[in-house]
């Protein structure tokens, strides 16, 4: 048994010892209870006070637990309560709820001169073994998607859960992959509305599986969770420089705020603009998010770095939520892309219309040229060009694809 450091007399299962007893063939009720941003207590008070304050925690849960459950520290603010018994969901349900009842009615005092009262969050899982916990913590992170100090049963039909599977399954298949040289730029042409000819492209990233194009639909989650958006945007940056190095054409490359707050681009761009003797005012910077998240960091002084060196800018999904007129002026980019969820309604949509026509009188009093996306009839097409708007994409034109296609005057 587990002897807590602190002075309170508490005796609790370790880690240790929790595994060994999951390992078992016992099927077996598992109750994960986390303390909400406890994080902040460390931080606040010190990590001395919130040693303390663990100590008193664990002390409450073994007066509050059932007698016949077993109270385990699995790491951090994480304890585990194991019971044996043959119990429905309301006799879980009921568990869980006594346990918040309790610490959302008591005050716990550390040294006489701090009081916190706890907010929780429980997973509840049953099955065998040592996935009991990475169960009840699938169960923690799906509740905490839509609130706190609450419980829920872990479900493996859940979309929460399936998308973590999915993510799981996405995560391999990137490092294999960046590993392959299996992440490859496909191209989308951009047409100038005054011309009707194509003038620049946007370059995408695809995953290649086997004989499978994948889109990044399916893994650019997958590789912000495990933090390989930087080695994406590498292999696209590589491979747009290489593939425009014989061309007189303007390319557009998808940047995001990992990538600025990783600080590389500069050094990347740079290189390759060497290496493909490519001026920097061919190439524009898109930025994927919402331009609020350009006040991270360094992430401004990194865009207005790239800046200096010629390099453009555009923003992308204009329109969405969160975005920003003031920091959009503030910016100032050189392009300006319309969420496409307006371009596409924008025929029918009194609503799309406004806020495009909007966002057109802002641009052309500002000296922004706008690009409409998801361009996909000749009447999507002809409501932009009557609004003035300069360039138009969409598969109207052409689908991505993995090479620079021609497309007719339109």
């Amino acid at each position: 048994m587990y002897q807590s450091s602190c002075a309170l007399n508490v005796s609790i299962g370790e880690g240790e010892e929790l595994i060994g007893r999951l390992k078992s063939s016992e099927k077996l009720n598992c109750i994960l209870i986390n303390i909400d941003n406890f994080s902040t207590v460390n931080s606040a008070y010190g990590y001395d006070v919130g040693t303390k304050l663990l100590c008193q925690f664990a002390k409450y849960l073994t007066v509050v637990k059932p007698h016949t459950s077993e109270l385990y520290r699995y790491y951090s603010d994480n304890f585990i309560l194991l019971d044996a018994r043959e119990l429905d969901r309301r006799s879980l349900g009921d568990i869980a709820e006594s346990i918040l009842s309790f610490f959302a009615s008591t005050e716990i005092v550390v040294d006489e001169d701090f009081e916190f009262k706890l907010s929780l969050s429980i997973g509840i899982s049953t099955a065998r073994g040592v996935v009991n916990i990475t169960q009840a913590e699938l169960a923690i992170k799906e509740l905490r998607e839509s609130r706190k100090n609450s419980y829920l049963f872990f479900n493996p039909y859940s979309d929460y859960v399936h998308q973590e599977q999915e993510n799981i399954y996405w995560i391999t298949k990137i490092k294999e992959a960046v590993a392959e040289e299996d992440i490859v730029a496909y191209f989308q042409p951009i047409i100038n509305n005054a011309t009707g000819k194509v003038e620049k492209y946007e370059c995408l990233a695809r995953l290649r599986d086997d004989d499978t194009i994948v889109s990044p639909f399916y893994f650019m989650n997958a590789a912000k969770v495990t933090g390989s958006l930087s080695y994406v945007t590498k292999a696209l940056i590589a491979q747009s420089f290489k593939k425009f190095s014989n061309t007189e054409f303007e390319f557009s490359l998808n940047i995001t705020g990992e990538d600025l707050m990783e600080d590389y681009l500069e050094s990347v761009l740079l290189k390759n603009v060497n290496k493909y003797n490519i001026h920097p005012s061919r190439v524009v910077l898109e930025m994927l998010e919402n331009i609020t998240t350009l006040d991270k960091g360094n992430s401004m002084r990194q865009l207005n770095t790239l800046r200096e060196h010629g390099f453009k800018v555009a923003i992308d999904d204009f329109g969405a939520e969160n975005s920003n007129m003031s920091r959009l002026l503030e910016i100032h980019p050189d392009y300006l892309k319309i969420d496409g969820a307006f371009i596409k309604n924008i025929v029918d949509d009194e609503k799309s219309q406004i806020i495009v026509d909007a966002i057109v009188s802002l641009c052309k009093r500002s000296g922004i040229k706008i690009i409409a996306e998801f361009i996909h009839n000749k009447e999507v097409q002809k409501r932009v060009k009557s609004l003035g708007i300069e360039y138009s994409q969409g598969f109207y034109f052409s689908a991505p694809q993995p090479d620079l296609v021609v497309v007719e005057d339109v």
